[in-house]
């Protein structure tokens, strides 16, 4: 198992470790609930340090980025981040991630670290355009401070303005004392912030100086587990549970970042015919009506009990104080307000579509 370089700080916090995508993660320090509001309502850190990085640089680092993801990104600029995930060439995701644009020629992949291994090998297996590629995993650390209160608290930390970091843009510079950090206006909660990326041995006095320049400001340090329940109250996609190798970005509700007229890339052509086609099921948001608590692979079922897809993320939501969940079904009960029905211990508990985000600021 590997830790990360601030695994023996959230040990003396009295963070709840657990075993997570190979890492020695913090799940937990205070409690979920405390831990969801407080970035809701203040300022929460993150470290998210056993995420993946991949430098991919030279004069063909785009044309291979383009042929292994579905988004467009010739429309990138240095300074310019992009969601987008890489179809697996049957017609499923290998993963999803986040692409920047350092500069021209030069762009950062940051994946999930259940893939680091998997979606390496799979970009090396299609990098027939001898771009430049680089692991740096093992090597750079990520803190996610995110909430309201980001931006107040934080910009004694830097001379950049961090009020002027648009969503989904960064800047690179000093930070928290230290020089040439990606300051990113990224993350994965809903309530704003900033994800920072900094070398291993830097990120300790940055998690440092984060906790100290946010206390007035009600900063904690938050666990996995409040991520969850904060990315699924914004409605955002899990890899592992809401997309995997056997879902279709279009099923997923991904068509924003599947851009087919970009010319050639992995599953171009399938993914044109099952637009044209029309999908079989859709990945939906659903509240229940019924008490209970939707979980992973719960089978979803209609009126008569007959099974119309299956739970892929659920939870009882912190701020939206309802048991909420994502989940397949067939595109017949894919539309807004269709009744829909857990099953639950053999129990059939009623739910209606939503649309995402569950969570309105």
């Amino acid at each position: 198992m590997k830790n990360t370089a601030l695994t023996d700080t959230h040990v003396r916090l009295g963070a709840k470790m657990v075993p997570f995508a190979g890492y020695n993660m913090p799940v937990q320090y205070e409690g979920v609930n405390i831990e969801h509001e407080t970035v809701r309502e203040n300022l929460g850190v993150f470290d998210v340090s056993h995420m993946g990085e991949f430098f991919i640089t030279g004069p063909t680092a785009m044309d291979l980025i383009q042929y292994v993801t579905t988004n467009d990104v010739s429309t990138m600029t240095p300074g310019r981040a992009q969601y987008n995930c890489m179809p697996n060439g049957n017609g499923g995701i290998v993963d999803d991630l986040i692409v920047y644009m350092i500069e021209e020629n030069k762009y950062l992949l940051v994946v999930n670290a259940s893939n680091i291994e998997k979606d390496w090998n799979w970009i090396s297996q299609h990098n027939s355009f001898d771009a430049e590629m680089c692991d740096l995993s093992d090597e750079y650390s990520l803190l996610a401070i995110q909430g309201p209160m980001a931006v107040d608290a934080m910009q004694s930390l830097t001379s950049l303005d961090l009020a002027g970091i648009k969503y989904y843009h960064f800047e690179v510079g000093p930070f928290a004392g230290i020089e040439n950090v990606i300051i990113s206006a990224t993350g994965y909660t809903g309530s704003g912030g900033f994800e920072i990326y900094c070398k291993n041995g830097e990120v300790k006095q940055i998690w440092d100086k984060v906790l100290e320049a946010g206390a007035s400001y009600g900063i904690k340090p938050i666990g996995l587990a409040a991520r969850d329940t904060l990315r699924l109250e914004m409605g955002f996609c899990l890899y592992g549970n809401d997309i995997d190798d056997s879902t279709s970005p279009l099923e997923a509700g991904l068509g924003w970042i599947t851009k087919l007229n970009k010319g050639t890339f992995i599953d171009s052509e399938r993914l044109a015919a099952q637009k044209e086609a029309g999908v079989k099921e859709k990945l939906v948001g659903f509240e229940l009506i019924d008490r209970g608590i939707p979980r992973h692979d719960y089978p979803i079922v209609d009126r008569e009990g007959k099974k119309i897809g299956r739970v892929t993320s659920g939870t009882m939501a912190p701020t939206v104080k309802k048991a909420i969940g994502l989940g397949y079904v067939t595109k017949e009960y894919a539309g807004v307000d269709s009744d829909i029905f857990i099953e639950v211990r053999n129990k059939r508990l009623k739910a209606k579509v939503v649309k995402p985000p569950f969570y309105k600021k």
